[in-house]
């Protein structure tokens, strides 16, 4: 619900493991780093692995608006003909 309302959110969660799994985890880890090619879909995979069945402890959210009149400002420098490009790490929806 907080990231419908454009809030940026982080979940706290725990979840006990076995030595076994972290043994294995960080085996798959560091296979996963070497890789030359596939790389980031290979330590995803090994993160997803890990990334299940945690507890959820709560969740917490702050308000991240954008600057004042930067939309504003985005808008005059295309109208100006410039072309502009924007980098974010969020999602396209949060991005427009």
């Amino acid at each position: 619900e907080f990231s419908r309302e454009g809030l940026r959110t982080l979940v706290i969660g725990q979840k006990k493991l076995k030595e076994e799994t972290v043994k294995e985890f960080l085996t798959k880890y560091e296979e996963a780093k070497r890789k030359t090619a596939g790389r980031e879909a290979a330590l995803d995979d090994v993160a997803e692995e890990l990334e299940k069945d945690i507890e959820v402890l709560g969740a917490t959210a702050i308000e991240d608006k954008l600057q004042d009149q930067v939309p504003e400002t985005i808008e005059k420098i295309r109208s100006a003909g410039i072309k502009l490009w924007v980098l974010t790490g969020d999602k396209l929806e949060t991005a427009r």
